[in-house]
């Protein structure tokens, strides 16, 4: 516990920074992609990985960071964590400003920062651990909330100062949010006792993320390879081989980081599969708004608005994702969250079929992510709670970090395929309106599967002995 209330307040201010910080520099990828693809002369599916990337190294750090930082290790995990985020942020900085580092050594900052990523359960559990029962019970979904406005944050800020200092501006930004945080995390986080620590699996962590990097490049390559192409067949094969190993090693481990039998063995399986189907269509609808509002074409198609408007898109998107949110708490205490849990979808699905056929004007845009935004607080609220009625009590923790990690295997997938379909529907690098709403329509066809997997598969009971905590 904390020894007074002055040092508590300081740990809920680092605490808060924390979440919102990396919230914030995880998100400075997206509104500054095309950008980046014109500052550094790349397709923009090329520029398009700034983002993916950091959202799979987040997706495959969380559990590893989480068994790295039990007991003892939890503060040298944080503040190590927080460190490498400050480094790669930098890098992120004199890649944009240095034409000799280029693509590959801003991939790589990006790479490193989504480490920011994993450390938000971890500024949870500190919460946990540290707090009296009462006061965790407060600061938690604060905390939670922080990471979410973060986001939200993170695009206009960063884009405001990406429009009047240029793209390695934002990224020093970042340094400076990134550094401070972690400066604040040294002299408040608190030195846990020392206490058993459980074996950790890098090689699982290497397999699950080998495997998706090898898809998601093979999703990517295929507008300039093509489907058929012995590199694009290669990538796959070696994604689909290497998840194979993976669940072979996983499923044989005394000790593995994602417990597959629980995962997929019982009803937590529709949950699961819904939650990556909704953060491929969530990141689908991120990266194809990004890309409608800057497209600047002689044809006419695109808003041509600068990249501060970009940044903006993503307000009421936060704003009603908040709202959506605190609504579903509450109509959940009255209607099960397997029937809340389709309205989500079917919200979002509205806003991406609304988006596909009026796209003319910015407000529209802006409409259709309000829209989102409920959605999303409905869809991302009411999927733990579906999970927490399908698993044993005692497994409530694993099933849900695993449910984290889909959730982002889900956004890094719908980063990359947003951008690809919308190359695949063009023709070619350069975005087109037909192209536009092929894409989106893609993105309406994943959520209306989600819609449907949670009617089907999210009904099945769990055995009584699950239901009972066995």
């Amino acid at each position: 516990m904390t020894s007074s209330p002055s040092e508590s307040r300081w740990l809920v201010l680092a605490l808060a920074l924390l979440t919102t910080v990396t919230g914030i520099v995880s998100s400075l990828g997206a509104p500054l992609v095309p950008s980046i693809a014109d500052e550094l002369d790349v397709s923009l599916g090329s520029a398009q990985w700034t983002l993916t990337v950091t959202l799979l190294v987040g997706a495959v750090s969380t559990p590893l960071l989480g068994r790295y930082a039990a007991a003892h290790r939890r503060r040298p995990v944080i503040l190590i964590g927080l460190a490498v985020v400050v480094a790669g942020t930098a890098l992120a900085a004199l890649a944009t400003a240095v034409p000799q580092l280029g693509l590959p050594a801003l991939i790589l900052g990006r790479a490193v920062q989504g480490l920011g990523i994993a450390l938000t359960p971890l500024a949870m559990t500190v919460a946990r651990d540290v707090f009296t029962p009462e006061k965790a019970q407060r600061v938690i979904p604060m905390l939670s909330v922080a990471g979410v406005v973060g986001a939200g944050l993170g695009y206009p800020l960063t884009a405001s100062v990406a429009q009047f200092g240029g793209v390695p501006a934002a990224f020093w930004f970042g340094v400076v949010l990134t550094a401070g945080t972690l400066l604040l995390a040294w002299r408040t986080l608190p030195r846990a006792p020392r206490g058993p620590t459980p074996r950790v699996q890098p090689l699982e962590a290497l397999l699950l993320g080998g495997s998706t990097l090898a898809v998601l490049l093979g999703i990517n390559q295929t507008t300039s390879w093509g489907w058929g192409d012995l590199r694009t067949v290669a990538l796959f094969t070696l994604g689909i081989a290497g998840a194979a190993l993976w669940s072979w090693l996983t499923l044989r481990s005394p000790s593995p980081l994602v417990d597959l039998r629980l995962a997929f063995g019982t009803p937590a399986l529709g949950p699961h599969v819904t939650v990556i189907l909704a953060g491929t269509g969530m990141y689908m609808s991120l990266a194809l708004v990004i890309v409608l509002v800057q497209t600047r074409t002689p044809a006419g198609w695109g808003l041509d608005q600068p990249v501060l408007v970009a940044g903006l898109m993503l307000v009421p998107y936060s704003l009603t994702a908040v709202v959506g949110t605190r609504i579903s708490q509450w109509a959940g205490r009255y209607v099960p969250a397997v029937r809340l849990l389709p309205i989500g979808c079917a919200l979002y699905l509205a806003s991406v079929l609304m988006l596909a056929f009026a796209h003319d004007h910015v407000w529209q845009a802006l409409v259709a992510m309000g829209i989102a935004g409920v959605g999303s607080g409905f869809t991302f609220a009411m999927i733990p709670a579906l999970l927490v009625r399908t698993v044993p009590v005692a497994e409530t923790s694993s099933a849900l970090s695993f449910n984290m990690v889909l959730r982002y295997v889900g956004f890094s997938t719908g980063s990359a395929l947003g951008v690809t379909v919308l190359a695949l529907g063009s023709g070619g690098t350069v975005p087109t309106e037909h192209g536009f709403v092929v894409a989106s329509l893609v993105n309406a066809a994943v959520w209306l599967v989600a819609i449907v997997v949670v009617l089907v598969i999210g009904t099945r009971r769990p055995p009584a002995s699950l239901r009972a905590g066995a």
